[in-house]
């Protein structure tokens, strides 16, 4: 119950003022005509009749009424969610994917199996110093996080939630900037939208590995090919994948972006435009056709006379 000045019971609304307040001898009579004094009362005034005070009972409901109107206007001004109109800080690879270039404050996403893609959306907000928190998903490699330049000092994990994955993942929505989560179970939209709700308030944003009721983009790798290796010899050095993004339920046209996801240096970024030969094979692909394989220390088909020197790297599928 909120207390507000001014305010009163209805009760209190119903009783005509101190004339009428009760006292020892029970409730006060309504105001009317007087009864006589019968025999033996004091004050001899048989027949006369005490002056009427009337109360204005339904203008006093109407102040009560306005007072609680006045009321829930300022809670509602204090509990109104924030608004940036400035998104988190995204990733160069994701901007052409997303709706104004940027992951927005208060939304949620969706990405389908790529542990590397949903990192991806954790990525520049950590290299900006935000936290982060990753929860329901053990297969999070901490040693590929730190080669994407997450900053594994502000990033909290919670491997192994349980049942309570949504209690944990509503919990650090208080703390952590962007909250990447896995559903493990069936999510009803009240739970959605008192989420959302915290985040806003929060100024954070939501990134579900898996399906995600309502949420605003959908990314999906819809196609890939790894480069680096040969006939049977070299090194896994890239993958070249295509990504695409969905709106609300499949609404609005998918926007595809082809991303190096990882390159051979760990990081995702976009892949550079297919060049297409003069007999119409593609040589934007190393491993892929029309193009020769690459072997650690060899010299390039080109004869440049320069050799690829290629190492592992930590990455996540």
């Amino acid at each position: 119950m909120f207390e507000y000045e001014g305010m009163q019971t209805a009760a209190a609304l119903l009783s005509p003022g101190p004339e009428g307040a009760t006292g020892h001898d029970g409730p006060a009579r309504p105001d009317g005509p007087a009864r006589p004094d019968g025999p033996g009362r004091s004050g001899g005034r048989s027949g006369t009749t005490r002056p009427t005070r009337r109360v204005d009972h339904l203008g006093d409901a109407r102040t009560a009424l306005e007072r609680i109107t006045a009321l829930r206007s300022r809670v509602s001004e204090m509990e109104a969610p924030r608004v940036d109109v400035q998104g988190l800080p995204t990733a160069d690879a994701l901007q052409p994917l997303l709706p104004g270039g940027a992951i927005r404050v208060g939304g949620s996403y969706a990405v389908q199996e790529s542990v590397l893609l949903a990192m991806t959306m954790l990525q520049a907000a950590s290299a900006e110093g935000a936290w982060c928190a990753v929860v329901g998903v053990p297969s999070f490699g901490v040693e590929a996080a730190a080669a994407m330049g997450i900053d594994l000092e502000r990033l909290v994990l919670v491997p192994d939630p349980g049942d309570q994955w949504l209690t944990v993942t509503a919990a650090l929505a208080d703390v952590a900037q962007i909250v990447l989560t896995r559903p493990l179970g069936r999510v009803v939209p009240g739970d959605v939208s008192r989420l959302s709700a915290r985040l806003r308030q929060r100024g954070g944003a939501l990134v579900a590995l898996g399906s995600w009721p309502g949420a605003d983009v959908t990314l999906r790798v819809s196609g890939s090919v790894w480069t680096g290796i040969g006939d049977g010899h070299g090194y896994l050095a890239e993958r070249r994948a295509t990504v695409t993004a969905s709106g609300r339920a499949g609404a609005g046209r998918g926007v595809s972006a082809d991303l190096l996801l990882p390159a051979a240096d760990g990081a995702v970024r976009p892949a550079a435009p297919l060049v297409t030969r003069a007999g119409g094979t593609d040589t934007g692909v190393t491993g892929g056709p029309g193009t020769t394989p690459v072997v650690p220390g060899a010299a390039p088909a080109d004869g440049a006379g320069t050799s690829r020197v290629l190492r592992p790297v930590a990455v996540a599928s």
